[in-house]
């Protein structure tokens, strides 16, 4: 089967740096009109317009206001999108935080730390799936990518930061269940660890932003026949 048009509309969530911003400008590239989810609108705004700025786009990218654990801010954007487009191709869920290297699993903040990792890189995915979905369900090619970590792979799990490998655990269970759910409808549904980048979360001495956005961007431009209810790192299979 061909693989997915271009011109297609993309939602990014927490877009306004790193691998969100760069997937952004990958898509863009691809003739895509992307939609750049950021808390802050003007830091969405200004990271928008520096992309277009400087770089060649064939498509659009258009920032947008959108805070992942906030019901209010979620339903305000389906509105927008829905009005405007009437569907959405493809639901990227990359917003995350705290990689808590500082904590142990056995003395872990969990009414602070732990509570604000679930909720945003668990339950900000969630909301957006539940939300968005009906949109997705219109769309030829609709295609969910929960931007994961090997951080999360049970297989690969050890001592480490508590909060964040335990709800990027649940994200790709998440992942697992939704595809299963989804498994007739034509919607592929995936995770991606980008790997090791270089960005603010990711620190110093990581790979290239651009080679992380790309196994996004990867499954998110997956044909029709293409898998669904994996986890992926640079279009290769990794471990659950």
């Amino acid at each position: 089967m061909l693989s997915p048009a271009v011109h297609q509309i993309a939602l990014v969530t927490g877009a306004n740096r790193g691998i969100g911003l760069e997937v952004c400008l990958q898509l863009a590239q691809k003739g895509h009109t992307v939609l750049l989810g950021s808390r802050d609108p003007e830091k969405g705004r200004a990271a928008a317009e520096k992309l277009g700025n400087e770089n060649s786009i064939n498509g659009k990218i258009i920032p947008c206001q959108l805070d992942v654990t906030s019901d209010d801010s979620i339903n305000q954007l389906f509105q927008t999108v829905n009005d405007t487009y009437g569907h959405l191709d493809i639901l990227i869920n990359n917003a995350g935080i705290l990689y808590d290297t500082w904590e142990k699993a056995s003395t872990a903040d969990l009414e602070g730390t732990v509570r604000q990792a679930i909720e945003t890189n668990l339950f900000g995915a969630w909301r957006m799936i539940r939300v968005f979905l009906p949109l997705i369900k219109k769309s030829r090619h609709g295609r969910i990518v929960n931007v994961s970590s090997q951080a999360g792979s049970i297989n690969e799990m050890g001592n480490g930061p508590p909060a964040y490998q335990v709800s990027k655990a649940a994200l790709n269970a998440l992942t697992r269940t939704l595809a299963g759910e989804l498994a007739n409808t034509g919607i592929l549904v995936n995770a991606v660890c980008p790997g090791w980048v270089a960005t603010d979360m990711g620190g110093a001495g990581g790979g290239p932003v651009s080679i992380g956005a790309a196994s996004v961007v990867w499954a998110a431009t997956l044909p029709d026949n293409g898998p669904t209810g994996g986890f992926f790192r640079h279009g290769k299979p990794l471990r659950w």
